[in-house]
């Protein structure tokens, strides 16, 4: 299942559009994982991948 994750599109709309595709599969991720919440899942998942972004010299 895919979350859309609309309650936090601002938060994702502020990012780059590799970034926010990135953060999404990682949010996606987490929440298939079970355990967190969709706000959590999807903090952890900008902070990952921004990580990414620039480990993969963005």
């Amino acid at each position: 299942m895919n979350w859309i994750f609309e309650n936090f599109k601002p938060a994702l709309d502020g990012l780059t559009p590799q970034v926010r595709q990135k953060a999404l599969e990682i949010a996606n991720q987490l929440m298939e994982q079970g355990g967190t919440s969709e706000e959590k899942a999807i903090q952890q998942a900008i902070v990952e991948a921004d990580e990414w972004f620039y480990d993969s010299d963005g």
